[in-house]
Order: structure tokens, then sequence, then C-alpha cells
């Protein structure tokens, strides 16, 4: 009767994917278009609307997302015709623009440590100096751990 089954190594079955489960995103990410930056605008803050920040944002330069333009981002009710999920709304931006304004926040960023740096080494005293070195470096030790004497 054994002589009548084949060995299992010769019957070939199918390999069926095993399905892996991955979290879905809260906010889903627009198909990227080259040329512009995306980023979700507040619109609604613990239910309230907010429109000093959707006006400030719009100022510097950031224009709403249509949900035709997305399609893959279609969702009902959307009644302005913009891409808005849980009080957030999708805006873009030139990239290049976008650069411009990430610049300037680094530029206000060097002031102001160089501000405080100016205030904090006005208290130098050549007796007792300042140590003030803006640097970090990472060192391995060289005998712990090596296995050398």
């Amino acid at each position: 009767m054994a002589e009548n089954r084949t060995p299992r190594d010769v019957v070939s079955r199918e390999k069926t994917a095993r399905y892996v489960y991955k979290p879905s995103s809260t906010l889903p990410d627009p198909t990227p278009e080259p040329g512009w930056s995306y980023r979700w605008i507040a619109t609604h803050i613990l239910g309230a609307s907010d429109p000093t920040n959707v006006s400030r944002k719009m100022r510097d330069g950031w224009e709403p997302v249509k949900a035709t333009d997305h399609p893959e981002l279609m969702l009902e009710g959307a009644a302005n015709g913009n891409v808005e999920i849980g009080g957030l709304m999708l805006c873009k931006m030139p990239t290049d623009r976008l650069a411009s304004i990430k610049e300037y926040f680094e530029e206000q960023n060097k002031a102001q440590i160089q501000s405080v740096d100016n205030n904090f080494m006005r208290q130098n005293d050549p007796r007792m100096p300042l140590f003030a070195e803006r640097q970090s470096t990472v060192s391995r030790g060289s005998g712990f751990g090596s296995g050398s004497k």
C-alpha cells in the first residue's frame, strides 16, 4: 500500500501568499507630482473652526488640493471640493517656494542661536573661561568589549 504513494518533494502545491497586515495610515498620501510639496493644514481644532490658521497658510502660498485632481483621495461629503479629513485639508505648494521658506526659518534659527551664544559669552571671565563648543562626537571604547587586554 505504501508503494502507491508519491513522495512529498515530487508533489508541488501552489504557494499561497500569506496576508501580511499593515495598518492603514490616518492621512493618505497623495500621488506625488513633480515640483509640488504637500502638507495637511488644520481647518478645525477640537471641533472648532480655525480660520486664522487656514488664512495664514494661504497667505504663505499653500493652495487647497481639489478632490477631482486626486481621485484616489475622493471621499464622500467633500462639500467644498477640497480634500479634507478629520479637520485637516490637503494643500500643495511649489517645491522651490517651500525651499525658500525653509531657508528663511533656518536663518532665523541661526540668528537666535548666535544671540544666545553672545549673551552667554558676555558673562565670560578670563579667570574662569566659559566653554561653548557646539559639536558632538561619537567615540568607541578601545579595550572594553573588544576581547583584548
